[in-house]
């Protein structure tokens, strides 16, 4: 199952600069999802983190991996945003970040359900370069109805 920008943003609130999924690549509803973030020079972040030598924050790619689990636990429940409801992310254990992210990598975001109770998810989570794993992280999520205008 392959997602566009186009239609991840159907399922994130997030909006530049803080929507951090550029696509998804392979998932399997209420199991697993694969996702792409692609890190760009001209992040904003990167103007603060560091000018001479530019690195993702280690708690927006908690965010993207966060993100990229809202998106399977919104295709899972065939929920949306629009419908009134939110995934909020709401906890990170063992996380442990291994090398920097700079400019020209590209992340691949891997999330794998570990739990679903109630519309309380946990996620075992990775992110990688290439071959070489760049964080790695227990997340959990809570699904929440919200109004909608």
């Amino acid at each position: 199952m392959l997602l566009d920008i186009n239609e991840i943003k159907d399922y994130l609130p997030q909006r530049y600069p803080f929507l951090l999924v550029d696509r998804v690549v392979e998932m399997e509803l209420g199991k697993w999802i694969i996702a792409y973030k692609n890190v760009t020079n001209n992040e904003p972040f990167f103007e603060g983190h560091f000018p001479d030598n530019p690195i993702m924050p280690g708690v927006l790619i908690i965010e993207a991996l966060a993100q990229a689990a809202g998106i399977l636990g919104f295709k899972t429940q065939e929920k949306k945003p629009a419908d009134g409801f939110l995934y909020y992310f709401v906890g990170a254990d063992d996380v442990r970040l291994r090398r920097p992210v700079v400019p020209g990598d590209q992340l691949t975001l891997r999330a794998d359900v570990i739990t679903n109770r109630r519309g309380i998810y946990k996620f075992t989570g990775t992110a990688s370069v290439g071959d070489e794993l760049v964080a790695s992280m227990t997340i959990m999520c809570a699904e929440r109805k919200v109004n909608v205008d």
